[in-house]
């Protein structure tokens, strides 16, 4: 984060504090060799990883297994101009162990569109990084208003 932007940047708890208070996110993968980003809703696991609960089918499991993505959410007040973004950066992986699956089947996010078979991807934090704009204040005072 460049510190000359204006914006508060927010240490690791408090990134994750603030995701767990929002239930959409959006996945940063590749698809074609080109950036895609797909909502999604998610819950964080005891350990601070980002879960998401999909169909096993899903294009979302076929393009983020194994591979290291971005998950991103945020909190937005547009009448304040105030808010916060969290991005959390690792290792996207398919929950195998059926143990692991039975316990995020209870305590998981629910998905949104049921299907036959559902699959659990956990996404651990390796990087976890955030911003925040409070009221238009920055670190430079307030905001220019745009009336």
């Amino acid at each position: 984060m460049n510190p000359n932007d204006g914006f508060r940047e927010l240490d690791r708890e408090e990134c994750l504090r603030l995701l767990s208070r929002v239930p959409i996110g959006r996945v940063v993968h590749t698809r074609h060799a080109l950036p895609a980003v797909l909502p999604v809703n998610f819950s964080l696991d005891a350990d601070s990883a980002v879960v998401m609960r999909t169909s096993v089918d899903s294009e979302l499991a076929a393009a983020i297994d194994g591979v290291v993505i971005a998950f991103e959410a945020d909190e937005v007040d547009a009448a304040a101009h105030s808010g916060w973004s969290v991005v959390v950066t690792g290792r996207a992986a398919m929950v195998t162990d059926p143990v692991e699956h039975g316990r995020l089947t209870r305590t998981g996010p629910r998905s949104w569109g049921a299907s036959p078979e559902e699959v659990f991807i956990r996404v651990e934090p390796e990087l976890v990084t955030g911003r925040q704009l409070a009221g238009g204040r920055s670190v430079y005072g307030l905001g220019l208003s745009s009336s």
